[in-house]
């Protein structure tokens, strides 16, 4: 066996042309477990102590995933959910005209209502245009540009793709609204494979005709006529989702304007001498008789013998079996055993590697044996890269057929016989006997005549990694093929080193070094494709009357024929009406024209003016899958073709996978459509998806079992806006992602909450005929204080009267204590606080957006729309509105019409501006509420800049900026309320054991002046909160404490106490609110639980080990 057979394979990989990773793998696996291609000698086989192969380990990883899928151990209760009304826009509004947001507001959020119609009035308003940029009033001198990874033209979104969009648009949308000129490109690629292999499957299916009955051009018109009825549906995805694409320069990879960069592309590389032709090892799939890219190679993992369908063969085929047999030495007696999982391709051996210091072979060195069918003599050959310890350190050697024994043919100059050609049919070189016969029906006849010659001596299960092509379900074959390569090694050191110079950003860090570790050791590029559907090379065979070989290649290129004329004429020296040309039929890799994708789609070669202002790109996001097959081959391509490289930041995601960890793939059936998550779908749907898969039944029935617990009553209808919201909640850049709709689900609610908050703020804004007033930056050393007893006492202290209800404080502050508002009313302590609160969200958005760490970002903006603005700002809020509904009522505790008028102020600027702060993860949701607001907008303020005049939609409106809000900005509001939170938490804890529900009891806190002085700030919010009635401050005297000038008694004996801190308690006055004796009751049951918990050890976990030291003695 091959010593250091992965780092050869490695190697064989990086060097050799056309490398086929998804081989190199299948080797490694086998030679790991020390069997493949080794003789069966029992002195020395098996007992190798290598340890198992990571892709054997990866396989158990997989079974026990499938097995604890099907376990009914393992069940798992799928998402609960309740169907929800789904209420309809019905209001008639043409294409492209604005939403009627003066119709009743429903009373529950519906994703089919709020989505109707906004896209396509954006769309023609042309807000996704950079050209929009000069209307804006915060248009700044700055572009962002960048492109969507393009999607193939016959596929649909799938999660990953959802979860690109989700990145992007944010990103886009956020700089968009900041006044940058921005310029996302939509794009959608040709991809020839699987295009050409749809296309036939269709002309099959209604026609009966494969393509071979068509003419080129016939045939291309049929994909075309396909393209333009089936090949936008991706675009209307993109749609859905709510992407802000610019589709006025959406780009097709088969455009004329694309095509001519693709042909300018390969003419450049080809004069600088980095496309050359050459003879090498390529993937190919004998289905499309083609050669295809490793991405297109799914791996089908094999722990032993397995029958697979095969396209070609009405019968399923054996794989995962290893074949023993053995070679007679020529001249004299003996044998040499070798063993395959490919029998057929031994009529390609040519040599038989042994290690030159095997003992074992030193007298064989150099001999030959002679093959059996063929009757060709095969050298034995000493190579110190076969590892004499595996097997009986015999190996066979098949040039034509296996990537390492193509490099072994290069050092030991071994021909190269292909034995199976481009149809999946033996050669001629095969003999009579196969010539012609499929190679997997070859591979039985070989073995029978192996057999009958007993020459086989065994075969056996054998763990595999089977490399298939996605697109025809054919298992490949690495050939022997001439094909057009780019060479790479020069381009990839540029590569390298502007990731090294920091003049190419990659985010995450960690990624740079395996940038670093590929490109170093990348190999030549296979460029040709076998195929009718692509980018036509733009090279010609040169015949000539005089050429002495017909037979030989004359090659040139150009952007056309008549331009490859004249080169050809220059060339060989002859007339140019002498030259006869025949352009290459192969196509170019998709992933070619994928690379151009930055600069071409701004019109390159033309320097054209989207070129100038947008390129480079700004930015590059997309998943870390694609760090080799696309960003890789863009960086390289750009650098050559432009100068420059293609985007200054380079931005990974993280895959998703399934709730149960494993990838999401087709080939498993676990992929989640995205618009089934929008709109919902039945369980039924789902599983007949599954089926429609075509999978391997065992994974069929794992695949189905998983949708049958994970979704039981199928997926909910969530949303575009709860999808995008969930895709950027989780951490992007690191770990991969292991989605679960129940958090989708999850942002639905959210987003419900969003709609009712809106109900409440309309309500409380149209119970006024009053227009609101602006929140205007505070005065720093005299405030207007309201007459509340409890305000007053918080500033009795320190100061001293001025007359007139108006307090002049006796020292200076260093920042503003208060806002008031344009026109008169002030601000309380609780509206100060949720504006505070309302800046530090902004600076952190602003911090997670500058990072693009989108998840601290959604995080910041979940936890103030929840938590601070509904549970806690709206709570304090609903009584004091609540009031203004009464006529003819005097408000109660002293609260005016200018307290009333400030918390409607507040209350909007909250919201509208928390709406803005959203708009990028949830446009269609935050569009709807933001536009039912503007109704009510005050009049434009100068001390605002993000109050400005209202745009015409939320997508254009300015982003919020913290320094933009710095008088709103009061830390020690931010501070004290903590405290105030814990307070009310305690409190609403102690109400819970006593079972209290409706009754509001007496409150006292024991606690220090500095904390009481808090509280007496925070009072009202306490008393709201915590729902009491009256608020008791006492504070014991303690030798350097100064005394508050009004300080209540003791509290009552018999009161429920709970503790905040050392420094504080609560005494909750309940002898008239509760049963006594049942209370203590209960409190003795509870302690017996506790007891008994604590003797058993079961509450051993939930203390520190310090604790559990001392408790142990």
């Amino acid at each position: 066996m091959w010593k250091q057979a992965v780092r050869l394979s490695e190697r064989a990989q990086q060097r050799g042309t056309g490398r086929a990773r998804p081989f190199l793998d299948r080797r490694q696996c086998a030679c790991y477990s020390g069997t493949l291609r080794l003789a069966s000698s029992s002195s020395s086989s098996s007992s190798s102590p290598h340890a198992p192969s990571p892709r054997i380990q990866k396989e158990k990883r997989r079974r026990e995933k499938e097995k604890a899928i099907l376990s009914s151990t393992n069940v798992e209760e799928g998402i609960q959910w309740t169907e929800k009304e789904r209420i309809v826009y019905s209001a008639p509004t043409l294409p492209g005209e604005k939403k009627d947001t003066s119709l009743p507001f429903p009373s529950s959020y519906s994703p089919q209502f709020v989505e109707s119609s906004w896209y396509q009035w954006w769309e023609k308003e042309g807000l996704f245009t950079p050209e929009y940029q000069s209307r804006l009033p915060q248009a700044v001198s700055r572009t962002f540009s960048l492109c969507i990874p393009p999607p193939n033209v016959t596929g649909t979104l799938h999660i990953g793709h959802a979860l690109t969009v989700a990145i992007e648009d944010a990103l886009a949308r956020w700089r968009r609204m900041q006044g940058h000129k921005v310029l996302w490109v939509p794009g959608c690629d040709h991809a020839g494979i699987a295009t050409q292999a749809v296309v036939e499957r269709k002309l099959l299916k209604h026609h009966g005709k494969r393509r071979q009955d068509y003419t080129r051009e016939e045939f291309l018109q049929e994909v075309w006529n396909w393209k333009n009825e089936k090949g936008d549906e991706i675009y209307h995805q993109l749609r859905k989702l709510g992407a802000s694409l610019d589709w006025s320069r959406a780009c097709f990879t088969m455009d004329p304007g694309f095509s001519s960069a693709v042909t300018e592309a390969f003419v450049r590389l080809c004069d600088s001498g980095l496309i050359y032709r050459s003879e090498g090892l390529v993937n190919w799939s004998c289905a499309l008789e083609s050669a295809i890219s490793d991405i297109e190679v799914d791996t089908v993992e094999l722990s032993g013998r397995t029958l697979l369908s095969v396209p070609g063969y009405q019968q399923k085929v054996e794989f995962g079996t290893m074949v023993t047999f053995s070679y007679p030495i020529e001249g004299q007696e003996g044998e040499v055993s070798v063993s395959t999982t490919r029998p057929e391709t031994m009529l390609g051996d040519v040599a038989i590697a042994v290690h030159p210091d095997d003992p074992r072979y030193q007298s064989l060195h150099h001999k030959h044996c002679r093959h059996p069918f063929t009757h060709r003599l095969l050298p034995i050959v000493p190579d110190p890269l076969v590892d004499m310890g595996l097997g009986t350190g015999a190996v066979k050697v098949t040039p034509a057929h296996d990537h390492t024994d193509f490099l072994l043919s290069q050092r030991h100059s071994l021909p190269r016989l292909t034995v199976i050609g481009g149809d999946g049919t033996m050669t001629a070189l095969c003999g009579p006997w196969l010539e012609g016969v499929k190679r997997f029906d070859a591979r039985k006849r070989v073995m029978d005549a192996l057999m009958e010659k007993k020459m086989l001596k065994g075969k056996k299960d054998h763990p595999m990694s089977l490399p298939v092509c996605s697109r025809s379900g054919d298992v490949i074959e690495p050939l022997l093929q001439k094909q057009w390569f780019v060479r790479c090694k020069e381009m990839a050191n540029r590569a390298m080193q502007a990731v090294d110079n920091g003049e190419l950003e990659i985010t995450p860090h960690f990624y740079k070094k395996t940038w670093k570790n590929w490109l170093s050791n990348i190999s030549d590029w296979c460029i040709s494709r076998q195929l009718w559907w692509g980018h036509q090379i733009p090279a010609y065979r040169v015949s000539l009357p005089d050429m002495a070989d017909p037979e030989e290649e004359r090659w040139v290129w150009g952007r056309s024929e008549s331009e490859a004329r004249e080169r050809a004429a220059g060339k060989f020296g002859v007339d140019p009406g002498a030259v006869v040309l025949t352009q290459d039929p192969d196509v170019l890799d998709t992933w070619f024209s994928s690379g151009l994708f930055p600069f071409a789609m701004l019109g390159w070669p033309q320097q054209t003016l989207d070129l100038q202002q947008f390129y480079p790109n700004t930015i590059l996001e997309t998943g870390s899958d694609l760090i080799f097959f696309w960003v890789a081959r863009m960086v390289m391509l750009g650098t050559e073709l432009t100068g420059q490289l293609p985007f200054k930041q380079v931005l990974f995601h993280s895959l998703v996978r399934d709730k149960h960890g494993r990838k999401m793939s087709k080939s498993l059936g676990n992929v989640i459509d995205p618009l089934d998550v929008i709109s919902g779908v039945s369980l039924q749907r789902l599983l007949e998806k599954v089926k429609e898969g075509n999978l391997d039944p065992r994974e069929t029935e794992v695949a189905m079992e998983a949708q049958r617990r994970d979704f039981p009553r199928g997926i909910p209808e969530c949303g575009t806006d709860a999808l995008r919201f969930a895709l950027c909640s989780y951490k992007l850049q690191g770990e991969d992602i292991c989605l679960s709709v129940s958090q989708v689900l999850a942002c639905r609610h959210f987003c419900n909450k969003m709609w009712q908050t809106l109900r409440f703020t309309l309500t409380a804004l149209d119970a006024s005929d009053r227009p609101l007033g602006e929140l205007a930056q505070p005065s720093w050393n005299t405030f207007t204080m309201t007459r509340f007893t409890e305000i007053v006492i918080v500033f009795v202290w320190g100061c001293e009267p001025f007359g007139g209800g108006v307090w002049k404080c006796r020292r200076m502050f260093t920042r503003p204590r208060c806002g008031d508002l344009c026109g008169g009313g002030p601000l309380g302590s609780v509206d100060r606080w949720i504006c505070s609160r309302l800046r530090s969200t902004v600076l952190q958005c602003e911090e997670g957006l500058n990072s693009a760490d989108l998840q601290a970002v959604t995080s910041a903006l979940h936890s103030y729309w929840l938590h601070c603005l509904c549970d806690v700002y709206l709570e304090c809020v609903k009584p004091i509105l609540a009031e203004q509904g009464t006529e003819g009522r005097r408000p109660a505790e002293g609260r005016g019409q200018a307290e009333l008028e400030s918390v409607r102020a507040v209350l909007f600027h909250c919201v509208s501006m928390s709406l803005t702060l959203l708009s990028p993860f949830m446009p269609f949701l935050t569009e709807e509420l933001w536009q039912r607001l503007q109704e009510y907008r005050p009049a434009a303020s100068a001390a605002l800049a993000v109050s400005a005049a209202p745009a015409a939609s939320l997508c254009v409106q300015p982003y919020p900026r913290s320094d933009q809000l710095d008088h709103w900005h009061f830390p020690q509001e931010e501070s004290d309320f903590t405290f105030i939170q814990e307070v009310v938490r305690v409190t609403r804890s102690l109400r819970a054991q006593c079972h209290m529900t409706k009754a509001r009891p007496d409150l006292w806190v024991v606690c220090t002046p500095s904390q009481a002085r808090t509280l007496l700030h925070f009072s009202s919010a306490v008393r709201t909160l915590g729902r009491i009635t009256n608020l008791h401050l006492h504070c014991p005297a303690g030798p350097d404490d100064t005394p508050l000038p009004i300080c209540s008694p003791p509290p009552p004996k018999g009161s429920v106490v709970g503790v905040v801190n050392h420094t504080c308690q609560l005494h909750l006055d309940v002898q008239d609110s509760v049963d006594a004796d049942k209370q203590s009751l209960l409190l003795s049951q509870r302690r017996e639980r506790f007891s008994l918990a604590w003797r058993s050890g079961s509450l051993e976990p939930k203390f520190p080990i310090t604790q559990r030291k001392c408790r142990n003695g």
